[in-house]
């Protein structure tokens, strides 16, 4: 399955984490850059995407996520654990490489996430 993350710079800088699943691009904001091994980043789930604008580079001219998005990795992906708090997966991009796991934790009106380097 595809993944790909998108550098976003929009009002605040970050990165669109997305991975291909159940027919869409399901999709993680991280705030700042991606974890090595042993650190732990706060993924914001947002809503899902479709498959095609995995490939998308350009302007966002208006309203929400508006500013310049560039593909900054894509590659294959593969999903090792899935359930309602934890998604499993190792990355075989042009960048990112090794095993991550996106961890669920609660907080009123969000769905924010720990994403985590476990190997690689």
């Amino acid at each position: 399955m595809k993944f790909c993350v998108q550098e976003h710079f929009a009002k605040k800088h970050h990165y669109d984490l997305r991975l291909e699943m159940d027919g869409v691009a399901k999709s993680w904001a991280i705030p700042k850059d991606f974890p090595e091994k042993g650190e732990k980043r706060l993924a914001i789930q947002v809503e899902d995407h479709s498959i095609e604008y995995m490939d998308f580079e350009g302007e966002i001219a208006e309203g929400y996520g508006k500013g310049s998005v560039k593909i900054w990795d894509r590659g294959e992906y593969e999903l090792l654990k899935r359930t309602d708090k934890e998604i499993k997966f190792r990355l075989n991009g042009q960048k990112l490489k090794g095993v991550y796991v996106l961890l669920k934790f609660e907080k009123v009106g969000k769905d924010n996430w720990l994403l985590m380097k476990l190997s690689g």
